[in-house]
């Protein structure tokens, strides 16, 4: 019916059995950016944001948003992670924030979708803990920027 591993020979949807795969190091990178205006940049650079510390505040909910994914994301697998990382790169010139999530795991599927959620989520909260200086706050360009483990090995995406 379709090579789609989350759709089974009768097209019905389905969780991808991975209890016969081996448990490996698997990793993935995945970045994005929020882009803003120059004001509300000054505000989150010198911290003087009325809600608090955003960049703090949003390297937590981007770690908590790559530990509840599969309560988010259909099909994905609830997963032990070993790690989360969030950084962050303030563009200045730009009035761009890039954001930067690491995700790391032993498991038996990938965290790709852990890392993109952290992103997502990372963004979404400084738009949140902004909003009320600048509704036209642009989140976009998020992707995977690299993975590596199981069955199809390593990606990394073309400069």
């Amino acid at each position: 019916m379709s090579s789609f591993t989350h759709i089974d020979s009768q097209g019905r949807v389905r969780m991808v059995d991975v209890s016969d795969k081996p448990p490996t190091l698997r990793t993935a990178v995945a970045q994005g950016t929020i882009a803003m205006k120059p004001e509300t940049f000054g505000m989150i650079y010198n911290q003087k944001v009325k809600k608090g510390n955003v960049l703090e505040t949003a390297r937590i909910a981007g770690i908590m948003g790559a530990k509840r994914t599969s309560d988010l994301i259909p099909m994905c697998h609830p997963l032990n992670l070993k790690h989360a990382q969030i950084d962050f790169f303030p563009d200045p010139e730009k009035s761009v924030i890039r954001i930067e999530a690491s995700v790391r795991i032993i498991d038996q599927t990938g965290v790709e979708m852990e890392a993109l959620t952290a992103v997502s989520v990372a963004a979404l909260t400084i738009y949140d803990m902004c909003k009320a200086t600048d509704r036209e706050m642009t989140i976009s360009d998020i992707r995977l920027l690299e993975k590596s483990g199981g069955k199809s090995g390593t990606f990394t995406r073309s400069p």
